[in-house]
C-alpha cells in the first residue's frame, strides 16, 4: 500500500490541495483559529483534557437546568466569571469521581437502573393506560436534553455508581457528641455589643460636584455607562400546551379513558397506625443504641402479651411527643408520608398485626396496623376536568411530535422570513425590542441561553436568518429571526449626565462617612468614650437584632481575649459602622429536640468536610490541573 502511495504521490498531493484549499475559503484561517481556541485544554485529570467547548457545553446546559427550575430567576446570575468556573469545577469534580468508581470497580446492576427508572416521577407520566411505556414520548423527553434514550440510561447509571462512593463515604462519617458540642458552643456564642452607623445618605448635603467633577468622574469611569449591544427580533413558539388549549375532544374517547384510567385515578390507598417510639440520639454509639434497642424489646413484649393495651402502653413509654397522647395514633397516611423504614413495615403488614422492632433514624419503632383505607373510585362527572386535562395534554403531545420535524424544517429551508411558518402553522408572529445578551425574566422564551445565543451569532446579526427551531423544553420550539442589530456603544455624557452624578455623589459620601467614622474610632479608643455609641446588643449568628451582615460577622470574630474590643466596618455605599464588644456570654440553653437537630445538622457538616478532604486527595492522585485562573 505504501509502495501505491509512493507512486502516486502527485495524484494525493492534488487531492489534499482540493481538500484543504476550499477549506480556507470558506472558513478562511479565523475558522481554524477558533476551531483551536474551541479544542484548548482549560483542565487535566489523569492525563486527559477538558476543553473549552466542553467547559461552554456545560454551562449552558447548567444554566438552562436552573432556568428550567427557577423559571423566573434573572439569568444574569448564572453568566458570571464565578458561576462558569464553578460549572469548570463541577465538570472537574465529575470527572474524578468517575475515575474513582472506575478505579474501584463499582457498578450499578440493571435491576437497580430499572428500579430507579421506574421511580423516576418524569417517566412515570409517559406510561400508557395499561402500564407500557410510550417509547416515542420517553424518546422525545430525553431528546430535549439533547441524548438518546442509551445516553440517558448510561448517565442515569453514572450517576448511580457516583452516588455509592459518595454514600460509602457520608454513611461512616461520625463526629462525638463531645467534639460536636465543643464546636457547636462556639458557634452559637453570643456578644454584648454596641454599634454606632455612620450612613452615607447624611453626608449627601455636604458633596457639591462641580460640571468639572462630573466630567473627569465620567471619562475614568466609562465602563459604567455602556450601552449593551441590542437586538430587535421576531419570532415564533411551537407549544403543546397552546395545541391543548384548541382540541375538542369526544365523548365516547372521554368515557372509554375514564374506563381504562379508573382505578388508577382513584387515588392512592391509605393506612392508619400507631407507634411506640424510644428514642436515640444523633450520632450515639452503638452501645447506647443497644440499651436502647433492649429497653424498646421489653416494651414489645409487654404489647404481645396485652395487644389491647397498646394505647396505654404508648401514652406511659412512648417517647414522641407529637402521638403519645393519643396512645401513638398517627392518623390515615399514603405512601411517601413517613420515613422509608417505617412506611416498608406498615405496608407490608395487615389490619391489627404488630411489628417487630422497625429502626429509623429517630429510634426504635413498634407499630400497631389499626386501619386500612382503600381507594375510592370516583364516578365519570367527578373526574371529567382531570380527564378532559390528560386526555387533553396525551392529544397534544401527538400532535406536537407531528408538527416538531415539519416546523423545524420548514425555519431552515426558507430561512429568510418566519411567515411562511406562521401561516403554515397558525402562530402569531410575535415580536421584541431591545433584546440584550443578559436579558432577564422579562423577555420571557427568549432569556433561554440557547436562543440569546442564536440571536447574536454572525449568522443571525449580520445575515439575518432564521434561527434553527431550539428545543425549550416543556414540548416548546422556537425559531427567531434579527430584525434590526445595535452595537454596544458608550453613551454620551449628556445622555448620562444625572446618572454621572448620582453615582459620584454617592460615592463620595460614602468616603467622607467612611473617613468620620475611622475618625470617631481612634477618639473612641484612645479616650475610652463610649457615650456616642447605642445601646448594649447581644447578638449571635441565629439572632442578628437586624445589624447588617458585615456588622454582625466583625462582632463576633473580634478577638475575645481582649475586651472591650473595638472595630471598624466598611459598609461600602451605605458607608461605615462601629462596634464595640463588652462582653461574652454563653450560647442560650436549647431544648432537647432542637439539640438533635443540631447534632444532625453538625453530623451533616463533618460529613461534608470529610467527602471534601477525600476529593481533595482523589485530585492528588489523579493528578488535576486548573489550566485557567479562577476569578477574583
Amino acid at each position: 500500500m505504501f509502495e501505491s502511495i509512493r507512486n502516486h504521490k502527485k495524484f494525493f498531493m492534488g487531492f489534499l490541495l482540493i481538500l484543504i484549499i476550499p477549506s480556507f475559503v470558506l472558513f478562511g484561517i479565523e475558522g481554524y483559529t477558533r476551531f483551536n481556541e474551541q479544542t484548548e485544554p482549560v483542565a487535566t485529570v489523569d492525563g486527559h483534557d477538558i476543553t473549552k467547548a466542553e467547559w461552554e457545553q456545560a454551562h449552558q446546559a447548567e444554566v438552562q437546568r436552573r432556568q428550567q427550575e427557577l423559571p423566573g430567576v434573572d439569568v444574569k446570575l448564572f453568566d458570571t466569571e464565578q458561576a462558569r468556573y464553578a460549572t469548570l469545577e463541577q465538570l472537574v469534580r465529575d470527572r474524578v469521581v468517575a475515575l474513582a468508581v472506575d478505579k474501584q470497580h463499582l457498578y450499578t446492576s440493571d435491576q437497580k437502573l430499572a428500579r430507579e427508572l421506574q421511580r423516576n416521577e418524569m417517566i412515570a407520566t409517559l406510561r400508557r393506560p395499561d402500564g407500557t411505556l410510550d417509547v416515542d414520548a420517553y424518546r422525545q423527553l430525553v431528546g430535549a436534553q439533547g441524548m438518546t434514550p442509551e445516553m440517558f440510561e448510561a448517565q442515569v447509571r453514572a450517576d448511580l455508581s457516583r452516588q455509592q462512593l459518595v454514600a460509602g463515604l457520608a454513611g461512616t462519617a461520625f463526629s462525638p457528641k463531645a467534639v460536636a458540642d465543643r464546636a457547636l458552643n462556639a458557634f452559637f456564642e453570643r456578644r454584648d455589643v454596641r454599634v454606632r452607623q455612620f450612613k452615607a445618605a447624611d453626608f449627601v448635603n455636604k458633596v457639591n460636584p462641580t460640571d468639572a467633577d462630573i466630567e473627569a468622574f465620567y471619562t475614568a469611569n466609562t465602563a459604567m455607562f455602556q450601552a449593551p449591544e441590542q437586538v430587535d427580533v421576531e419570532y415564533l413558539v411551537l407549544d403543546a400546551a397552546a395545541i391543548a388549549k384548541d382540541i375538542t375532544l369526544n365523548e365516547a374517547d372521554l368515557r372509554k379513558y375514564y374506563d381504562e384510567n379508573a382505578a388508577r385515578l382513584a387515588g392512592p390507598e391509605e393506612r392508619r397506625a400507631s407507634h411506640i417510639l424510644l428514642t436515640f440520639e444523633a450520632g450515639a454509639s452503638q452501645a447506647d443504641k443497644d440499651k436502647v434497642k433492649a429497653k424498646a424489646q421489653s416494651v414489645l413484649e409487654q404489647v404481645r402479651k396485652n395487644p389491647a393495651g397498646f394505647a396505654d402502653i404508648a401514652k406511659t413509654e412512648s417517647q414522641d411527643p407529637g402521638s403519645a397522647s393519643r396512645g401513638g395514633d398517627l392518623d390515615f397516611f399514603g405512601r411517601g408520608a413517613m420515613v422509608k423504614p417505617f412506611e416498608e413495615a406498615v405496608f407490608a403488614m395487615k389490619k391489627g398485626d404488630i411489628s417487630d422492632l422497625v429502626e429509623s433514624e429517630f429510634g426504635y419503632h413498634i407499630i400497631q396496623l389499626t386501619d386500612v383505607r382503600a381507594p375510592k373510585t370516583k364516578s365519570f362527572e367527578e373526574l371529567r376536568a382531570s380527564l378532559e386535562s390528560d386526555l387533553k395534554k396525551q392529544q397534544a403531545q401527538k400532535l406536537f411530535s407531528e408538527k416538531a420535524e415539519a416546523f423545524s424544517n420548514m425555519v431552515y429551508e426558507q430561512s429568510d422570513s418566519l411567515k411562511p411558518a406562521a401561516d403554515e402553522f397558525k402562530l402569531p408572529l410575535r415580536t421584541s425590542q431591545g433584546l440584550t445578551r443578559q436579558a432577564g425574566p422579562q423577555a420571557g422564551v427568549l432569556a433561554n441561553p440557547r436562543v440569546i445565543e442564536a440571536l447574536f451569532s454572525a449568522e443571525s446579526v449580520e445575515k439575518k436568518r432564521n434561527t434553527e427551531a431550539i428545543e425549550l423544553g416543556n414540548n416548546q420550539l422556537l425559531s427567531a429571526r434579527v430584525v434590526n442589530h445595535q452595537p454596544a456603544r458608550t453613551m454620551p455624557l449628556a445622555e448620562v449626565r444625572d446618572t454621572v452624578r448620582a453615582r459620584l455623589v454617592a460615592q463620595s459620601s460614602a468616603e467622607l462617612a467612611r473617613e468620620e467614622g475611622a475618625r470617631q474610632l481612634d477618639a473612641m479608643r484612645q479616650a475610652a468614650d463610649d457615650k456616642a455609641m447605642g445601646a448594649v446588643q447581644t447578638v449571635s449568628r441565629d439572632k442578628d437584632a437586624g445589624l447588617p451582615a458585615a456588622v454582625l460577622d466583625a462582632a463576633l470574630s473580634a478577638d475575645p481575649r481582649q475586651l472591650p474590643a473595638w472595630v471598624g466596618v466598611t459598609l461600602g455605599d451605605q458607608g461605615y459602622a462601629l462596634v464595640k464588644v463588652e462582653k461574652i456570654l454563653e450560647r442560650e440553653a436549647r431544648e432537647p429536640q432542637a439539640l438533635a437537630e443540631e447534632m444532625r445538622q453538625y453530623n451533616q457538616w463533618w460529613a461534608a468536610a470529610e467527602a471534601q478532604a477525600y476529593y481533595d486527595w482523589l485530585k492528588q492522585r489523579f493528578k488535576v490541573k486548573m489550566l485557567v485562573p479562577a476569578p477574583k
